[in-house]
Protein backbone atom coordinates (compact mmCIF):
# COMPACT_ATOMS: atom_id res chain seq x y z
CA UNK A 1 0.00 0.00 0.00
CA UNK A 2 1.17 3.16 -1.12
CA UNK A 3 1.48 5.88 1.46
CA UNK A 4 -0.89 8.07 0.20
CA UNK A 5 -3.29 5.35 0.24
CA UNK A 6 -2.04 4.35 3.67
CA UNK A 7 -3.32 7.90 4.86
CA UNK A 8 -6.65 7.80 3.45
CA UNK A 9 -7.01 4.09 5.11
CA UNK A 10 -5.91 5.24 8.31
CA UNK A 11 -8.18 8.45 7.98
CA UNK A 12 -11.18 5.90 7.40
CA UNK A 13 -10.48 3.80 10.15
CA UNK A 14 -10.00 7.03 12.52
CA UNK A 15 -13.59 8.49 11.23
CA UNK A 16 -15.23 5.13 11.24
CA UNK A 17 -14.33 4.52 15.15
CA UNK A 18 -15.09 8.42 15.62
CA UNK A 19 -18.64 7.56 14.03
CA UNK A 20 -18.77 3.96 16.14
CA UNK A 21 -18.14 5.81 19.19
CA UNK A 22 -20.29 8.68 19.17
CA UNK A 23 -24.02 7.43 20.09
CA UNK A 24 -27.04 9.53 19.51
CA UNK A 25 -30.35 9.51 20.74
CA UNK A 26 -34.04 11.43 20.50
CA UNK A 27 -35.74 12.71 23.24
CA UNK A 28 -39.36 13.65 22.48
CA UNK A 29 -41.38 15.95 24.53
CA UNK A 30 -45.32 17.41 23.85
CA UNK A 31 -44.39 20.94 24.81
CA UNK A 32 -42.93 24.24 22.98
CA UNK A 33 -39.38 24.92 23.10
CA UNK A 34 -39.85 27.83 25.09
CA UNK A 35 -41.18 26.15 27.62
CA UNK A 36 -39.28 25.86 30.89
CA UNK A 37 -39.38 22.02 31.16
CA UNK A 38 -38.54 21.74 27.82
CA UNK A 39 -35.75 24.78 28.48
CA UNK A 40 -34.37 22.45 30.99
CA UNK A 41 -34.34 19.25 29.30
CA UNK A 42 -32.37 20.95 26.18
CA UNK A 43 -29.50 22.16 28.53
CA UNK A 44 -29.36 18.48 30.03
CA UNK A 45 -28.96 17.53 26.35
CA UNK A 46 -26.08 20.36 26.18
CA UNK A 47 -24.57 18.91 29.41
CA UNK A 48 -24.40 15.42 28.66
CA UNK A 49 -22.71 16.15 25.14
CA UNK A 50 -20.28 18.53 27.11
CA UNK A 51 -19.47 16.02 29.60
CA UNK A 52 -19.48 12.54 27.43
CA UNK A 53 -16.49 14.74 24.99
CA UNK A 54 -19.50 14.49 22.39
CA UNK A 55 -19.82 10.32 22.90
CA UNK A 56 -23.55 10.49 24.04
CA UNK A 57 -25.11 12.98 21.37
CA UNK A 58 -29.16 13.96 22.70
CA UNK A 59 -31.45 15.58 20.22
CA UNK A 60 -34.73 17.04 21.82
CA UNK A 61 -37.72 17.10 19.86
CA UNK A 62 -40.42 19.40 21.36
CA UNK A 63 -43.85 20.07 20.40
CA UNK A 64 -45.23 16.95 19.71
CA UNK A 65 -43.18 16.86 16.87
CA UNK A 66 -41.88 13.35 17.03
CA UNK A 67 -44.61 11.46 19.29
CA UNK A 68 -47.61 12.67 20.68
CA UNK A 69 -48.02 13.33 24.61
CA UNK A 70 -49.58 9.87 24.60
CA UNK A 71 -47.15 7.99 22.68
CA UNK A 72 -44.21 8.64 23.83
CA UNK A 73 -44.50 6.12 27.16
CA UNK A 74 -44.58 3.52 24.75
CA UNK A 75 -41.22 5.21 22.46
CA UNK A 76 -38.83 4.92 24.94
CA UNK A 77 -40.24 1.12 26.09
CA UNK A 78 -40.57 0.25 22.83
CA UNK A 79 -36.80 1.45 21.95
CA UNK A 80 -38.21 3.87 19.45
CA UNK A 81 -36.90 6.71 21.37
CA UNK A 82 -34.33 6.44 23.85
CA UNK A 83 -35.01 8.45 26.51
CA UNK A 84 -38.65 11.21 26.41
CA UNK A 85 -40.50 12.99 28.71
CA UNK A 86 -44.12 11.99 30.10
CA UNK A 87 -46.43 13.93 32.60
CA UNK A 88 -46.70 10.92 34.76
CA UNK A 89 -50.55 11.46 35.51
CA UNK A 90 -51.08 10.95 32.19
CA UNK A 91 -50.87 6.96 32.91
CA UNK A 92 -52.91 6.64 36.03
CA UNK A 93 -55.08 3.76 34.09
CA UNK A 94 -52.54 2.09 33.85
CA UNK A 95 -50.82 2.40 37.31
CA UNK A 96 -52.96 4.64 40.12
CA UNK A 97 -49.19 4.81 41.11
CA UNK A 98 -48.22 7.33 38.20
CA UNK A 99 -51.76 9.65 39.76
CA UNK A 100 -50.63 10.60 42.67
CA UNK A 101 -49.35 13.61 42.34
CA UNK A 102 -52.65 14.44 40.30
CA UNK A 103 -54.53 13.67 43.19
CA UNK A 104 -56.09 17.47 44.28
CA UNK A 105 -55.59 18.83 47.57
CA UNK A 106 -52.69 16.17 48.33
CA UNK A 107 -49.50 18.16 48.20
CA UNK A 108 -50.11 21.76 47.27
CA UNK A 109 -46.80 23.29 47.90
CA UNK A 110 -43.34 22.78 46.54
CA UNK A 111 -42.11 21.80 50.06
CA UNK A 112 -44.92 18.98 49.91
CA UNK A 113 -44.72 17.74 46.20
CA UNK A 114 -41.01 16.97 46.99
CA UNK A 115 -41.97 15.21 50.14
CA UNK A 116 -44.06 13.23 48.01
CA UNK A 117 -41.69 12.40 45.21
CA UNK A 118 -39.38 11.46 47.41
CA UNK A 119 -41.61 8.38 49.10
CA UNK A 120 -42.91 7.71 45.73
CA UNK A 121 -39.76 7.61 44.06
CA UNK A 122 -38.62 3.94 44.96
CA UNK A 123 -41.85 2.62 43.78
CA UNK A 124 -42.15 4.61 40.80
CA UNK A 125 -38.56 3.53 39.56
CA UNK A 126 -39.76 -0.24 40.20
CA UNK A 127 -42.85 0.02 38.03
CA UNK A 128 -40.84 1.53 35.26
CA UNK A 129 -38.13 -1.20 35.55
CA UNK A 130 -40.77 -3.40 35.25
CA UNK A 131 -41.29 -2.38 32.19
CA UNK A 132 -37.38 -2.14 31.05
CA UNK A 133 -37.30 1.81 31.77
CA UNK A 134 -35.77 4.26 34.28
CA UNK A 135 -36.13 7.27 35.61
CA UNK A 136 -33.70 10.24 34.90
CA UNK A 137 -35.59 12.83 36.36
CA UNK A 138 -38.56 14.99 37.49
CA UNK A 139 -39.66 18.39 37.71
CA UNK A 140 -43.16 19.69 38.66
CA UNK A 141 -45.33 22.14 36.88
CA UNK A 142 -46.64 25.26 38.81
CA UNK A 143 -49.68 24.32 41.18
CA UNK A 144 -52.72 23.90 39.23
CA UNK A 145 -55.74 26.31 38.94
CA UNK A 146 -58.95 26.62 37.20
CA UNK A 147 -59.31 28.57 33.34
CA UNK A 148 -62.43 29.29 32.74
CA UNK A 149 -65.00 31.41 30.10
CA UNK A 150 -67.42 32.50 32.08
CA UNK A 151 -66.84 33.77 36.40
CA UNK A 152 -66.98 30.89 38.61
CA UNK A 153 -68.08 31.72 42.32
CA UNK A 154 -69.11 27.43 42.84
CA UNK A 155 -68.61 24.35 41.65
CA UNK A 156 -72.14 24.81 40.58
CA UNK A 157 -71.25 27.26 38.06
CA UNK A 158 -69.13 24.52 36.39
CA UNK A 159 -71.63 22.26 35.52
CA UNK A 160 -72.12 21.96 31.75
CA UNK A 161 -68.39 23.38 30.96
CA UNK A 162 -66.76 22.07 28.32
CA UNK A 163 -63.84 20.64 30.31
CA UNK A 164 -60.18 20.50 29.19
CA UNK A 165 -59.07 16.47 30.46
CA UNK A 166 -55.14 15.66 30.16
CA UNK A 167 -55.26 12.92 32.47
CA UNK A 168 -57.63 10.33 33.74
CA UNK A 169 -57.79 12.72 36.93
CA UNK A 170 -58.60 15.72 35.15
CA UNK A 171 -61.78 13.87 33.39
CA UNK A 172 -62.90 12.82 37.00
CA UNK A 173 -63.09 15.92 37.95
CA UNK A 174 -65.31 16.96 35.29
CA UNK A 175 -67.18 14.23 35.63
CA UNK A 176 -67.49 15.02 39.61
CA UNK A 177 -68.11 18.91 39.05
CA UNK A 178 -70.88 17.86 35.87
CA UNK A 179 -68.84 19.07 32.85
CA UNK A 180 -68.21 17.58 29.62
CA UNK A 181 -64.50 16.15 29.72
CA UNK A 182 -63.03 16.72 26.16
CA UNK A 183 -59.30 15.30 25.78
CA UNK A 184 -56.83 18.07 24.44
CA UNK A 185 -53.47 17.76 24.50
CA UNK A 186 -51.26 21.31 25.32
CA UNK A 187 -50.44 21.65 22.21
CA UNK A 188 -54.10 21.53 20.39
CA UNK A 189 -55.39 24.10 23.29
CA UNK A 190 -55.72 27.18 21.13
CA UNK A 191 -57.49 25.85 18.72
CA UNK A 192 -59.48 24.07 20.86
CA UNK A 193 -60.85 27.48 22.16
CA UNK A 194 -60.95 28.64 19.09
CA UNK A 195 -63.52 26.21 17.90
CA UNK A 196 -65.15 26.31 20.91
CA UNK A 197 -64.26 22.66 21.53
CA UNK A 198 -63.42 23.47 25.41
CA UNK A 199 -63.92 26.55 27.23
CA UNK A 200 -62.19 25.28 30.66
CA UNK A 201 -59.68 23.21 32.14
CA UNK A 202 -58.13 22.85 35.26
CA UNK A 203 -53.61 23.60 34.77
CA UNK A 204 -51.09 25.69 35.05
CA UNK A 205 -49.88 29.30 34.87
CA UNK A 206 -47.40 28.40 32.39
CA UNK A 207 -49.33 25.89 30.46
CA UNK A 208 -51.74 29.39 30.42
CA UNK A 209 -49.29 31.19 29.16
CA UNK A 210 -47.77 28.88 26.72
CA UNK A 211 -51.04 28.57 24.82
CA UNK A 212 -51.89 32.29 24.95
CA UNK A 213 -54.93 31.20 26.77
CA UNK A 214 -55.70 35.16 27.57
CA UNK A 215 -56.62 35.91 24.08
CA UNK A 216 -59.71 34.33 24.64
CA UNK A 217 -60.34 33.46 28.44
CA UNK A 218 -60.24 36.03 30.93
CA UNK A 219 -60.73 33.69 34.53
CA UNK A 220 -57.88 32.02 36.40
CA UNK A 221 -59.22 31.02 40.01
CA UNK A 222 -55.63 29.79 41.59
CA UNK A 223 -56.66 27.04 43.51
CA UNK A 224 -53.25 25.22 44.01
CA UNK A 225 -54.80 21.78 43.48
CA UNK A 226 -51.94 19.98 42.68
CA UNK A 227 -48.14 19.79 41.19
CA UNK A 228 -48.41 17.07 38.84
CA UNK A 229 -44.61 16.03 37.46
CA UNK A 230 -42.91 15.26 33.70
CA UNK A 231 -40.80 12.58 34.32
CA UNK A 232 -37.94 12.25 31.75
CA UNK A 233 -37.68 8.37 31.46
CA UNK A 234 -35.43 6.08 29.42
CA UNK A 235 -34.63 2.45 27.99
CA UNK A 236 -33.24 0.67 29.95
CA UNK A 237 -31.27 -1.50 27.79
CA UNK A 238 -29.74 1.64 25.79
CA UNK A 239 -28.74 2.86 29.21
CA UNK A 240 -27.42 -0.43 29.75
CA UNK A 241 -25.56 -0.10 26.49
CA UNK A 242 -23.25 2.58 27.61
CA UNK A 243 -19.93 2.31 29.06
CA UNK A 244 -19.54 3.37 32.73
CA UNK A 245 -17.95 7.14 32.38
CA UNK A 246 -21.15 7.53 29.87
CA UNK A 247 -23.81 6.37 32.53
CA UNK A 248 -22.02 8.37 34.85
CA UNK A 249 -21.76 11.57 33.39
CA UNK A 250 -25.71 10.92 31.88
CA UNK A 251 -26.94 10.39 35.52
CA UNK A 252 -24.63 13.33 36.52
CA UNK A 253 -26.90 15.61 34.29
CA UNK A 254 -29.52 14.44 35.18
CA UNK A 255 -29.60 14.94 38.78
CA UNK A 256 -28.40 18.61 38.00
CA UNK A 257 -31.43 19.12 35.47
CA UNK A 258 -33.98 18.09 38.43
CA UNK A 259 -32.48 20.48 41.01
CA UNK A 260 -32.16 22.62 38.44
CA UNK A 261 -35.98 22.32 37.33
CA UNK A 262 -37.48 22.54 40.91
CA UNK A 263 -35.85 25.53 41.06
CA UNK A 264 -36.94 27.27 38.18
CA UNK A 265 -40.64 26.19 38.32
CA UNK A 266 -41.00 27.73 41.76
CA UNK A 267 -39.33 30.45 40.85
CA UNK A 268 -41.51 31.52 37.31
CA UNK A 269 -45.08 30.15 39.37
CA UNK A 270 -45.40 34.14 40.06
CA UNK A 271 -43.88 34.97 36.64
CA UNK A 272 -46.64 33.26 34.87
CA UNK A 273 -49.73 34.56 37.17
CA UNK A 274 -48.30 38.04 36.38
CA UNK A 275 -48.10 37.78 32.72
CA UNK A 276 -51.81 36.30 32.74
CA UNK A 277 -52.49 39.13 34.28
CA UNK A 278 -50.76 40.82 32.43
CA UNK A 279 -52.15 40.43 29.33
CA UNK A 280 -55.37 40.93 30.60
CA UNK A 281 -57.00 37.96 32.67
CA UNK A 282 -58.53 38.11 36.21
CA UNK A 283 -56.33 36.15 38.23
CA UNK A 284 -57.78 35.47 41.89
CA UNK A 285 -57.87 32.99 44.45
CA UNK A 286 -61.31 30.90 44.65
CA UNK A 287 -64.25 32.28 46.21
CA UNK A 288 -64.83 30.29 49.80
CA UNK A 289 -67.88 28.00 48.31
CA UNK A 290 -65.84 27.10 45.61
CA UNK A 291 -62.92 26.22 47.62
CA UNK A 292 -64.82 23.88 50.26
CA UNK A 293 -66.70 22.49 47.10
CA UNK A 294 -62.94 21.72 45.00
CA UNK A 295 -61.87 20.38 48.63
CA UNK A 296 -64.72 17.66 48.78
CA UNK A 297 -63.60 16.51 45.55
CA UNK A 298 -60.28 15.94 46.21
CA UNK A 299 -61.34 13.87 50.08
CA UNK A 300 -63.32 11.59 46.76
CA UNK A 301 -60.80 11.17 44.62
CA UNK A 302 -58.21 10.72 47.40
CA UNK A 303 -60.63 7.54 48.75
CA UNK A 304 -60.87 6.37 45.37
CA UNK A 305 -57.01 6.24 44.62
CA UNK A 306 -56.48 4.76 47.61
CA UNK A 307 -59.14 1.96 46.93
CA UNK A 308 -57.27 1.62 43.69
CA UNK A 309 -53.85 1.42 44.69
CA UNK A 310 -54.11 -0.85 47.79
CA UNK A 311 -51.62 -1.48 50.35
CA UNK A 312 -48.85 -0.21 48.42
CA UNK A 313 -50.69 3.21 47.78
CA UNK A 314 -51.78 3.31 51.82
CA UNK A 315 -48.01 2.91 52.51
CA UNK A 316 -46.37 5.93 50.60
CA UNK A 317 -49.24 8.16 51.54
CA UNK A 318 -48.77 7.05 55.43
CA UNK A 319 -45.09 8.12 55.19
CA UNK A 320 -45.71 11.25 53.34
CA UNK A 321 -48.27 12.38 55.94
CA UNK A 322 -45.72 11.25 58.17
CA UNK A 323 -42.51 13.84 56.65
Amino acid sequence: MKPNQLLVATALAVAVGAAQAQTKWDLPTAYPAANFHTENIQQFANDVDKTTGGKLKITVHPGASLFKAQEIKRAVQGGQAQTGEILLVNFSNEDPLYGLDGVPFLATSYADALKLYKVSRKALDAKLGAQGMMVLFAVPWPPQGVYSKKPLASVADMKGLKWRSYSPQTARIGELVGAQPVTIQAAEVAQALATGAMDSMISSGATGYDTKIFEQVKNFYDTQAWLPKNAVIMNKKAFDALDKATQDALLKAAAEAETRGWKVSEEKTGWYLDQLKKNGMNVAPPSAQLKTDLGKIGDTMLKEWLDKAGNDGKAVVDAYRKM
